[in-house]
Parts: structure tokens; sequence; C-alpha cells
């Protein structure tokens, strides 16, 4: 375990309604014979992380029944049809005050990207001031690393579906770019086509 680990908490982002997908929550999806959302958190577990913040949203007192997150701390997004932003600034507001320097985020309709590549971008943080963004053939994805010197500045531009992409754009100089795609895929679940690459 690195030290990084206790210094970088995950941030699961898993509040979607799954609206193209005819209004089923992208967390309640199965995946290999479980919630999707078990999928995400054991994926940042494996990468590291010590502390795991999950934001529901659609259909959240289902998702608390039927989904086994046992140790990882439940935040509800009660604005989550207004998309991404909101949860994002829902999570980061959970990890105000907990110690950690940085929040690992990943997004819960994201199978193909798994433990590897999120240890990949953990292990590049190196203080508060950290920005990391895994990337695929040089452009910027998922998951991303917010050092905590970023977290009130993030949470003020994030709105609607827009999450941190527009504070990411402003600050594209600063960010380190981990390069994941020779060990991820980073498809979205998002239409009933995307379905496929459910097992």
């Amino acid at each position: 375990m690195t030290d990084n680990a206790h210094q970088v908490a995950g941030l699961l982002l898993a509040a979607g309604g799954g609206r193209r997908l005819g209004g089923r929550p992208k967390a309640l999806l199965e995946h290999r014979g479980r919630p999707l959302i078990e999928n995400a958190v054991g994926v940042l577990r494996a990468a590291g992380c010590t502390r795991v913040h999950v934001v529901l949203g659609a259909r959240a007192d289902v998702v608390r029944e039927r989904a086994r997150l046992e140790g990882c701390v439940l935040v509800d997004n009660p604005e989550w049809e207004r998309g991404m932003g909101g949860s994002l600034r829902a999570g980061l507001d959970s990890l105000s005050g907990t110690g950690a320097r940085a929040a690992l985020v990943s997004l819960v309709d994201q199978p193909g990207i798994g433990p590897k590549a999120h240890a990949r971008v953990l292990g590049a943080y190196t203080s508060p001031d950290s920005l990391v963004s895994a990337a695929y053939d040089g452009v910027r994805g998922h998951p991303v690393l917010f050092g905590s010197a970023h977290w009130a500045d993030i949470a003020a531009t994030a709105t609607g579906d827009r999450g941190a992409r527009a504070y990411l754009k402003e600050h594209a100089d600063r960010i380190t770019l981990v390069e994941c795609g020779d060990i991820a895929r980073p498809y979205d679940i998002d239409t009933v086509e995307d379905l496929q690459h459910l097992e």
C-alpha cells in the first residue's frame, strides 16, 4: 500500500438515471452477476483507495438495498437530474474535512477502465496541488485526480453535465496526462447498444 492510497480518496459518481437506457439507473445495470456500482467500487479499492465515497442519485434507495457497498461513504445528490456537475460538487463537499488531500474521480458507467488505469493515475499524485488525468492516445479521459487545492474552484464551475470539464480546459497546462490506452478501454454505457459491453 503506497502512501498515496492514504492521502487520495476514491470518489465514484454513480447518480445517473440512464435516460438513454429507458430510465434504468446505471448503478443497477448488471455486470458479472452484480450491480455495476459494485464493480466500480471494487476497481477503486483494487487500485489502492482505502476510502471510497459514492455519490448516489437515481433510485438511491434501491441502490442502497441491492448493492453491497459496505465501508463506503454514501452521498446523496438530490439534484442528480441536473447532471454530473451536482454529483461532483456533492462528492467533493463530502471529502472536505476528512483529511483527504486528493480525490480520484471515477464514473460508474466505464467498466472498461479497470484497476490498472486507476492505479496509474493514483500513482501520479504528488501533492494537494496535483491535477492528473488518464489519457487515451493522448486524449484526456477518466479517471481524473484532483488535489484538494483545486476542489473549491472545481465545485464553483461544475454545472449541468459538464463536471470539471471547464476547469480542466482552463488549466490544461497544469494537468499531468497518464497514458492508459494500453490497459483500458474508455467506453461509456450510455445507450442500449452499449449494453453489449457488460458481462
